[in-house]
């Protein structure tokens, strides 16, 4: 199976254009992009970095959404995160709170130095997994004058306490460790860090829903790319250990910029966005909850993505004049 455009799963308009860029991280880790802008345009933009879901690829969600705000005035960086996709470090296939949080701030080191781009005028989207770390980039980093945390996930919540938090106790995540660090032993043993495979596939009977949302969009002809990990074999097995031993938004309530939280209102994971909403303080905090839309529906489906209220916010909070 491959992506249907030429690697990517959505369809670039004339009035966009794209190119290959790349940037470093102060970890030393090269980062791999497509930066969309609107064809012939003048001035300075505003601009938008954006990565996501926890798992994907530039060639999917993100890239969409980069392309889509490129549209809309915007200069966008859709960008792989560290240790996956085009962009380096090693070991490949893991997650780190820390550095995953940095590739935000290392996005927007890019976009600042470009003479093309106002320098005040930047924001971020982080969608799924990368919803959370875009918010903790938003208490990190002040450059970051809006963010938005599309069908949110904080990575370090459900690591460590499971799905629904159903696995919240001190036993249950002992029990994880020890599994976590038997698996650390053998991957040292065999030389070769074990997978934990991608989404499920073939897909159970008896599957949750949300689980059949994720296998009709990574493992189908919608949302397939061939560098994405949840369309294959998916991340290490280990990567796991430093986000259930991180509390990634605990200081959330000292963000002073805009922060916009976006969730659909039947989606699985719509208790994350509304866990972390009542932490943000200030007049400039929105959390949106879209009629009738899963977790996966905002991936991709314009039809529901709220788009114009996006770019609404993003002009009020970068102070946009149109």
């Amino acid at each position: 199976m491959k992506a249907k455009y030429d690697g990517y799963t959505f369809q670039i308009r004339e009035s966009v254009t794209r190119s290959k860029v790349s940037f470093t991280n102060r970890y030393g880790i090269k980062l791999v992009g497509d930066l969309y802008l609107p064809k012939g345009f003048t001035g300075k933009l505003p601009a938008i970095a954006v990565s996501g879901p926890f798992g994907a690829v530039k060639e999917q969600c993100s890239g969409l959404y980069a392309e889509e705000m490129a549209s809309r005035g915007f200069a966008a960086l859709a960008f792989d995160p560290s240790f996956i996709g085009e962009s380096g470090g090693e070991a490949r296939n893991v997650a780190s709170p820390d550095i995953n949080t940095e590739d935000f701030s290392a996005a927007v080191d890019f976009l600042i130095n470009q003479d093309f781009i106002d320098p005040e005028k930047i924001g971020i989207i982080g969608i799924c997994g990368f919803g959370g770390f875009a918010v903790s980039a938003a208490i990190a980093d002040p450059r970051i004058k809006a963010t938005f945390a599309m069908t949110m996930y904080d990575m370090t919540r459900v690591s460590a306490k499971g799905y629904f938090d159903s696995a919240d106790s001190a036993e249950e995540r002992n029990k994880l460790r020890k599994s976590l660090s038997g698996q650390r032993t053998l991957d040292y043993r065999h030389g070769v860090p074990a997978r934990a495979g991608g989404v499920v596939d073939p897909l159970p009977e008896d599957a949750p829903d949300f689980v059949k949302d994720y296998y009709a969009y990574y493992k189908t002809d919608r949302g397939y790319a061939e560098r994405s990990l949840n369309s294959n074999a998916g991340w290490n097995v280990t990567s796991s250990i430093s986000l259930m031993n991180d509390k990634l938004l605990s200081y959330a309530d000292e963000i002073e910029n805009a922060v916009i939280l976006i969730h659909g209102e039947k989606a699985h994971s719509r208790y994350m966005s509304e866990g972390v909403f009542p932490l943000l303080k200030g007049k400039n905090k929105h959390l949106i909850i879209v009629p009738r839309a899963s977790h996966t529906d905002l991936y991709d489906q314009k039809d529901k993505i709220p788009f114009n209220q996006i770019e609404e916010l993003l002009d009020k909070y970068l102070g946009i004049e149109k």
